[in-house]
């Protein structure tokens, strides 16, 4: 009886670790193998799943079966083309030593996916799945642990956090007598970590000092417009705080609402004096200004009508600011009374304004940015 048994490497790192063309078939070659493979990566489970196969193949061999020992490996970059590269050197090998059944050797659940193949053109007397006994002892754990402190950049985004947490907790509970308000700072902080790390704002910051000194030195205007920017929102959240603090206690929905009509005005103002800047910057730099700087400052101001007409709405439905009036008109014989808007006439109002600016911005960005206006002669 012959018996094949079968290494699987699906992932294909064994052949392009060692340098060799799969299939890899008999004792010696399998043998070089393992320890070519073994000296470039010590640390894989192919290691043992090479000498897995090597000691089922002596195994049968001392029960004076025929055995040949081979290994399979996929080449390609994709699972469908690594799939039928198996599927290639299976029938390579079924063609060369016309083995009668074959025993499959794994390390991996992904390895494990390649059996259908070979069952569909040899019988499969047994799959021998390799697990590496280090791997559920203690001793892999202090390896793991000792890789992991040596790692710098995991030792700052996962101890500092815990060892800040830890500092803080009993320190907190200390000073609040709370469990419940300790546990909801300690959870924030975290948050708001997480949140950093994840949206990269530590690479956005550590890049800000070379950026503001690049513009100092190169006389960008929008440096003094940024200031000025970061001014006004300033001013439009002192605003926004004292409106809130002028209003009666109606709840946390119209206080919001009020905060955002008292600053939204000063806060629009920010953002057409930071985005004018941009685009002054960017139109020195550059002989064609592009549509979204062209767009910037309409659209600041359309945000800023919109915002002002949704709570606006709100605050005049609560009956805590006045509606708006438009005056009369007297000229000569003609008389136009004062019209007094609804709330629904203001919002509506505000939002048309809002769209006006966004379509005013749109057309002037795309004539002077989008357009190409030379005239091209005929032939």
């Amino acid at each position: 009886m012959n018996t094949l048994v079968l290494c699987l490497d699906r992932s294909g790192a064994i052949p392009r670790a060692a340098g060799v063309t799969p299939p890899v078939a008999g004792w010696e070659a399998v043998q070089s193998l393992v320890v070519d493979y073994g000296v470039t990566d010590p640390e894989d489970s192919a290691v043992n799943c090479l000498l897995e196969a090597l000691r089922v193949t002596r195994e049968l061999r001392d029960a004076d079966e025929d055995a040949t020992v081979a290994v399979v490996s996929g080449n390609q970059d994709s699972v469908v083309g690594a799939d039928r590269t198996i599927a290639e050197q299976v029938d390579e090998l079924i063609e060369r030593y016309d083995p009668d059944s074959a025993i499959l050797v794994i390390d991996s659940a992904e390895d494990e996916r390649v059996v259908p193949i070979v069952e569909s053109r040899l019988r499969v007397d047994s799959v021998d799945r390799v697990v590496v006994r280090q791997a559920r002892d203690i001793e892999s754990t202090y390896y793991l642990l000792k890789q992991f402190l040596a790692d710098e950049e995991l030792r700052g985004t996962v101890l500092v956090p815990l060892g800040v947490v830890l500092l803080v907790f009993p320190a907190l509970l200390t000073l609040t007598n709370s469990l419940a308000l300790a546990v909801a700072s300690i959870t924030a902080v975290i948050g708001v970590f997480l949140l950093y790390k994840g949206l990269n704002v530590d690479e956005s910051l550590s890049g800000l000092p070379g950026q503001a000194r690049e513009a100092l030195y190169s006389g960008r205007v929008s440096i003094v417009t940024y200031v000025v920017a970061a001014g006004l929102v300033l001013v439009g959240v002192f605003a926004g705080a004292l409106g809130v603090s002028d209003l009666p206690d109606r709840g946390t929905f119209l206080a919001a609402m009020a905060f955002g009509y008292y600053s939204v005005p000063w806060v629009a103002l920010g953002a057409l004096a930071a985005s004018t800047g941009r685009l002054i910057d960017e139109s020195i730099r550059s002989d064609h200004v592009g549509m979204n700087y062209l767009n910037l400052p309409f659209g600041a101001v359309a945000v800023g009508l919109v915002v002002r007409g949704f709570t606006g709405y709100f605050l005049e439905r609560a009956a805590l600011v006045a509606p708006v009036s438009v005056g009369g008109v007297d000229v000569g014989v003609v008389s136009v009374a004062s019209v007094v808007l609804s709330p629904e006439e203001r919002l509506a109002a505000f939002v048309l304004g809002g769209v006006l600016v966004s379509l005013i911005g749109i057309r002037v960005a795309t004539y002077f940015g989008g357009s190409d206006h030379s005239v091209t002669p005929e032939k």
